[in-house]
């Protein structure tokens, strides 16, 4: 039985060429980069990262919310409300301030 041979998906000259572009253009390039070599992006990247020249960019910065945590709000609600709270803990920060505010209403009163 024959050997069959295995299918190239980048030539050398293309794989000088995605290297050179890379360099030139980075991470945000590729959609050019995919474009000059009639590759999909996907495809460019993957081979960047074979290539081991491939920099993931950094990842962007904790979206946390400024203000107390759920359960600091859960302990204030628990404060005013005639109900435990313990079923709360799926509620969303709205919810529970929302909760908070109707019964702090009702105690003010």
């Amino acid at each position: 039985m024959a050997e069959t041979a295995k299918k190239v998906n980048y030539t050398e000259d293309e794989v000088t060429k995605l290297t050179s572009l890379y360099q030139e253009l980075g991470n945000d390039g590729m959609d050019q980069i995919a474009e000059a070599l009639g590759k999909s992006v996907r495809s460019v990247r993957a081979k960047l990262v074979r290539e081991g020249v491939y920099v993931a960019p950094p990842k962007g910065a904790s979206s946390k919310k400024e203000g107390p945590t759920k359960k600091e709000l859960l302990n204030q609600l628990e404060a005013i409300a005639p109900f435990p709270v313990d079923g709360l803990t799926g509620a969303t920060k709205e919810a529970i301030n929302l909760l908070i505010a109707e019964f702090g209403r009702r105690t003010d009163a």
